[in-house]
């Protein structure tokens, strides 16, 4: 698998003749890189998943292959206002701050001095008044004298990277901020799924709403019809209370699908960061879903998921924290220095004559701690440790649920098949039985049994194709974005209002 490799640290080296032949090739090669090494697992990787066959160009925009142009805006508004996306900003900020100061810390540090002094000084213990040199015979000796001191100038120190360590630091917040992006860019496409996945739901509620409307207008007209017939002497009384126990339970049943529908809008609302008021408005019909993906997507696809970037970076970051407490083991050189002008007199600190300097270097070598240093490289080596399990984690993690939306497509893509040729069997199925009920030929129990079915039926389509779309939604997520060209999809491939004949009662007159 090109470009896609478990990293696996050399061992530790031991000794203090290995650990000078170290440090000096690190010296000598200027790189702070950790030694990697591609494991077995990632060597018997398949080039392709289960579908076998052709590749095909990723694009990022995958919902654009739904058709559904209001979906697309919607996903285009979330992106950019969800807090979610608001906060991952803030975090990729952070860390290129961190990676900056990082950097900092290899170069001089430069700063400019300027200082003043001013001191009094006691005489009391010098002796007698005699014993003073240069003061004239009878003048009494002073108690003290003050003293006035100016300088102005630059200091400079410098920690020289000797054996990398400093590199090895900056290069730890540099992959740390190559993941804080890639985390931004998993969080836009968790926030474009999340949408879609809400988007599809309301609109497969609200097509649950207007189904059940229709069999609640259905139903009040058998129960008419049974009502008339019962109240004549034509059917037996049960029949109708039957046929208002049915009507009820679709109203019922409406209702429910009424709240549902309520509670997604505002879920929608909340996600693309607007007043929860329930007034989102979507499509009236789910879209068709897009064509399937080609087969044999290769397994390199799984290096632009985001969440795969994240843990290789990571992976990287510690590796580099890793080198950085080896190499604290190491000597390291300071070195000091300043340069101005002083004087007793501050008009003096420009004058070239009051020039003074100074410079030191100062080589630490560490020899006890406490057994700290050594203690920060067994905790940095957990860290990579863990970093490493958790990338192998991520990657298993990515291959199971890109083969699981693969599996379950054709499965869904049958059972919607089967379901729509139920429904309309249902739906057939339900006029038939009441005019065999009106010629006295079958009980009213077949009439709501069928009704019942139609119900189930035309519901569970609905349903199936929200579940087809929600899981071409994953597949995307799981690939970390589409295939193929969104331009070659058409618009609302499939899309449609018929889930099956509408029930054609005849009308009797009112009574």
């Amino acid at each position: 698998m090109s470009g896609f490799k478990f990293p696996k640290f050399a061992p530790k080296r031991a000794g203090a003749a290995k650990a000078a032949v170290c440090a000096i090739c690190i010296v000598l090669s200027g790189c702070a890189s950790p030694n990697l090494e591609l494991p077995e697992l990632a060597r018997n990787l398949p080039p392709g998943f289960a579908a076998g066959g052709v590749a095909a160009q990723p694009d990022d925009d995958w919902w654009l292959r739904f058709g559904d142009p209001q979906l697309a805006a919607l996903i285009d508004e979330a992106v950019r206002q969800n807090p979610q996306i608001g906060q991952a900003i803030a975090r990729v900020e952070q860390a290129r701050a961190q990676a900056r100061i990082r950097r900092a810390d290899q170069l001089p540090q430069i700063s400019a001095a300027a200082g003043a002094s001013r001191a009094r000084q006691t005489l009391g213990g010098l002796g007698p008044i005699g014993s003073i040199p240069g003061l004239p015979e009878g003048e009494e000796a002073p108690s003290g004298f003050t003293v006035e001191n100016y300088d102005l100038g630059l200091d400079v120190s410098w920690q020289t990277d000797l054996f990398g360590a400093l590199r090895a630091r900056s290069a730890a917040a540099r992959a740390e901020f190559l993941a804080s992006e890639a985390n931004l860019r998993a969080a836009r496409q968790a926030i474009a799924a999340q949408v879609a996945r809400n988007y599809f739901t309301l609109v497969e509620a609200r097509a649950q709403v207007a189904l059940s409307e229709e069999v609640v207008e259905t139903f009040g007209e058998i129960a008419r019809q049974v009502g008339n017939r019962a109240d004549v002497g034509i059917a037996p009384p049960n029949d109708k209370l039957l046929a208002i126990s049915n009507l009820q339970s679709a109203v019922a049943g409406l209702q429910q699908r009424e709240e549902n529908a309520e509670r997604l809008t505002r879920q929608l609302e909340v996600l693309l960061r607007d007043y929860p008021a329930g007034t989102q408005s979507t499509a009236e019909v789910l879209p068709g879903v897009p064509p399937p993906p080609p087969t044999g997507l290769p397994v390199d696809l799984l290096t632009r998921r985001p969440d795969v970037a994240v843990a290789e970076y990571n992976l990287r970051a510690a590796g580099f924290r890793d080198a950085a407490a080896r190499r604290s083991l190491l000597p390291s050189l300071n070195l000091t220095g300043s340069a101005g002008t002083a004087s007793d007199e501050l008009g003096n600190l420009l004058d070239g004559d009051f020039f003074v300097w100074s410079i030191a270097g100062r080589l630490l070598q560490p020899i006890f701690q406490g057994g700290r240093l050594r203690a920060q490289v067994r905790f940095a080596e957990g860290q990579r440790d863990e970093a490493s399990e958790r990338y192998a984690e991520t990657l298993l993690t990515a291959l199971s649920e890109v083969e699981i939306a693969l599996a379950i497509d054709g499965d869904l893509t049958a059972r919607e098949v089967a379901l729509t040729a139920a429904a309309a069997a249902a739906q057939e199925s339900v006029g038939i039985s009441f005019n065999r009920y009106r010629a006295g030929i079958d009980p009213f129990l077949t009439v709501l049994q069928s009704q019942q079915n139609a119900l189930d039926a035309r519901s569970s389509v609905l349903a199936t194709r929200r579940a087809r779309l929600e899981n071409r939604v994953a597949l995307h997520l799981a690939l970390g974005g589409g295939f193929g060209s969104p331009a070659s999809t058409p618009a609302f491939i499939g899309a449609s209002t018929d889930d099956g004949p509408t029930i054609q009662l005849p009308r009797e007159p009112a009574q």
